[in-house]
């Protein structure tokens, strides 16, 4: 009797192809229950810390900056959308309105920032301070599931408002 035969089965009895399937099938369930290898969520690297985030808001385009700075003092609280992700309501710590300035040329050659006379009732420049809860990384910062950094654009979502920001410092607490 020789060990395969004519039809590629061994000893008369198992095909060839057959016994491989069963070997990797076995070979795919051990290395998935007994190797399952790290995973690649972020939300397990590190506990969350404090922290705050500065954005910046020019030129946003408003009938009145003065009820919209009085809503952000009243309520609170904001949505915040980072890189089109959703992360969900932060606490507003402070909103500050920023001044309208022009860069003048001085006569001596050097330049000077200063109010701007053109009156545009319609746009606001502000500062904002929100806190939140963020891991810490080896590459930064992660709030939700996406890095916060400098210059990251994020989205402020409310009842009456949306509009985009850019943020201007981030600390951890």
């Amino acid at each position: 009797m020789t060990i395969l035969d004519s039809k590629g089965r061994l000893l008369g009895k198992v095909s060839i192809l057959d016994l491989g399937a069963v070997l990797v099938i076995l070979l795919v369930i051990v290395g998935i229950f007994f190797f399952p290898g790290t995973s690649g969520s972020v939300a397990q690297l590190s506990p969350t810390q404090s922290v705050e985030v500065d954005v910046i808001v020019r030129g946003l385009s408003v009938r009145d900056p003065e009820a919209l700075l009085q809503q952000f003092q009243e309520e609170k609280k904001t949505n915040i959308i980072i890189r089109n992700q959703p992360y969900g309501q932060v606490e507003i710590k402070s909103v500050q309105p920023l001044p309208r300035t022009v860069i003048v040329p001085q006569p001596d050659g050097s330049v000077k920032a200063l109010p701007d006379p053109r009156r545009d009732a319609y746009s606001a420049n502000m500062l904002l301070t929100f806190g939140g809860k963020a891991q810490k990384t080896k590459d930064g910062l992660v709030l939700g599931n996406s890095k916060i950094k400098i210059g990251t654009p994020v989205e402020l979502e409310g009842t009456s408002y949306n509009f985009n920001a850019s943020v201007i410092d981030v600390r951890v607490l």
